[in-house]
């Protein structure tokens, strides 16, 4: 199989881009190492799609003993820190990604994207973490707002690349 095959679709398939292919990979193994949801839950599947996104967004996984090379690790743990604009992040990075590369390869991204934004997750409420004393941050865990995906992602992202 060539690495932007349509796999044997009569070739109006979507093409799955290598780079994105490992950025998927990467992604899994970070969340299924951190441990702190169940795969196959929304939960773990707006971090699988969160990391992902970041991954794939900042060149891919550099080739190195672990998942990720120290730098590209801080990289990533920069990007989905709170109070980072990931979503304007991405935004600017996937508009900057088809002005130079046109189209190619960008599909996924758009398509996970557009999953992201368009998901909405039942979660604790974090925006009362800015809200909460300074000194004893508390947290009333039993308040649950709607989140698109994306915000649920990154805080599991981010925790998983903390965990790593």
């Amino acid at each position: 199989m060539q690495p932007e095959s349509t796999n044997g679709t009569d070739g109006g398939g979507l093409a799955v881009p290598m780079a994105w292919l490992c950025a998927e990979y990467v992604a899994d193994e970070l969340l299924r190492a951190g441990g702190l949801v169940e795969p196959g839950s929304l939960e773990y599947g707006a971090g699988r799609r969160t990391l992902a996104l970041t991954v794939y967004l900042c060149g891919g996984a550099q080739p190195s003993p672990g998942i990720g090379g120290d730098d590209v690790m801080e990289e990533w743990l920069a990007l989905t820190a709170y109070g980072h604009p990931w979503e304007d992040w991405v935004r600017e990075r996937l508009a900057a990604r088809g002005e130079r590369d046109g189209d190619e390869g960008l599909g996924l991204a758009r398509e996970t994207w557009r999953l992201l934004e368009s998901t909405q997750l039942l979660a604790t409420d974090l925006g009362a973490l800015s809200a909460a004393p300074a000194a004893g941050l508390v947290v009333d865990e039993s308040a649950r707002v709607w989140l698109p995906a994306w915000q649920v992602g990154l805080t599991l992202g981010h925790l998983a690349l903390r965990l790593y």
